[in-house]
């Protein structure tokens, strides 16, 4: 009897009502990984704290036979080694990536996929080439719209075999705001595996299905790149016919680092009575960060949290404090963060289709008891 890939892929799902996680769901959710919110203490996050998510296997790569091809519409195509790419002015950037499924679990129905609650988020210092400089030496042709990238992750999904490939439009990869970056250091270390390396593209503002790993090719194409990943997921559609709108940009977002002390299974919350230092991290790919708010109500009343000041670091989460006083019961904490185009989380969250986008105001269930 044939087979087909269909048969070990099947369409986009989502989940029926009361319908719990799947075992599919369940598997990925032990081979990717998010932030442990304690972890957002670290200004940097080290790297085996960063959020991951691998669509397929993790490549084995060797920097000594690596390779980078970028051609296309250009007028000199280029073939990189990797010591080659380190003999460009190097660029360093304070980067906050977030997946674009983040809070995917969080929505009603929810849709079938990786389950991340709010944890898909790190920030790290990668440092690599401009792509910018890269094309400039290559020579944009005319005519040239997009930019693609292709890594070295081969798989298939929903039915389709292909490697990993996504675009940018000529102005984004050619442009200096954001300066997208060719990396190949996380942190001040080569890549690690599971983050790409040797090569990845580091696109700041935009969720995680830009940053391509395991770069390998860029290719500028005269026409719209029309690719899975491109043209079919990462779309914000209600209905599987549906076009959709592109996932691009990160919308923002407030995290708490979690007060108190934890329960082993549940992770609710323990504090004592009294003042107890709230703080946590905001962050925009629209616009910069420009407030943020607390609520220990559930939401009922807000109060302006101190941010603190705007640095250098446009692209990086910014650090918010709030001094809240404790009392005995049950509580609800709150943050959301505004930013400086006026986006700001919602209390109820926009649905679609493919649990894309999700920003919706956290909730932190928080038990204050007198000590025994």
């Amino acid at each position: 009897m044939a087979h087909r890939l269909d048969d070990v892929s099947g369409p986009a799902q989502v989940a029926g009502a009361g319908e719990g996680i799947s075992r599919q769901e369940l598997a990925l959710a032990a081979r990717n990984h998010g932030l442990p919110l304690e972890a957002l203490r670290y200004d940097v996050t080290p790297p085996g704290l960063h959020y991951v998510l691998t669509h397929y296997d993790i490549p084995y790569t060797e920097d000594s036979s690596w390779r980078l091809d970028l051609g296309g519409r250009v007028r000199q195509p280029l073939v990189l080694e990797l010591d080659e790419l380190k003999s460009y002015p190097a660029v360093t950037q304070r980067v906050t990536m977030e997946c674009a499924g983040n809070g995917r679990a969080l929505l009603t129905p929810r849709p079938m996929s990786q389950p991340w609650l709010v944890e898909a988020v790190g920030t790290a210092e990668w440092t690599g080439v401009p792509l910018r400089v890269l094309l400039a030496e290559a020579g944009v042709g005319a005519g040239a719209v997009d930019v693609v990238f292709t890594g070295a992750d081969h798989g298939v999904e929903r039915g389709v075999e292909q490697d990993y490939r996504r675009a940018l439009p000529l102005d984004v990869a050619t442009g200096g705001e954001p300066e997208v970056l060719v990396a190949y250091e996380m942190n001040g270390a080569p890549l690690p595996p599971q983050h790409g390396r040797p090569l990845r593209l580091v696109v700041p503002g935009w969720y995680g299905m830009a940053h391509v790993k395991w770069l390998r090719d860029i290719t500028v194409t005269d026409t719209p790149f029309t690719g899975f990943q491109q043209a079919v997921a990462y779309r914000l559609r209600q209905d599987a016919g549906d076009e959709g709108e592109p996932v691009t940009r990160i919308a923002p977002r407030a995290l708490l680092v979690p007060p108190g002390f934890p329960d082993f299974m549940s992770r609710a919350r323990v504090v004592r009575p009294g003042s107890v230092p709230l703080e946590g991290r905001a962050w925009s790919g629209r616009a910069p960060v420009a407030r943020v708010e607390v609520s220990t109500d559930d939401g009922r009343t807000w109060y302006e949290a101190e941010l603190d000041p705007d640095d250098k670091y446009r692209w990086s989460w910014r650090t918010w404090r709030f001094s809240w006083t404790a009392s005995p019961g049950s509580h609800v904490l709150s943050a959301r963060a505004t930013d400086a185009e006026g986006h700001t989380q919602p209390l109820e969250q926009p649905w679609n289709r493919g649990g894309f986008a999700v920003n919706l105001v956290q909730r932190v269930p928080v038990l204050c008891v007198d000590p025994d």
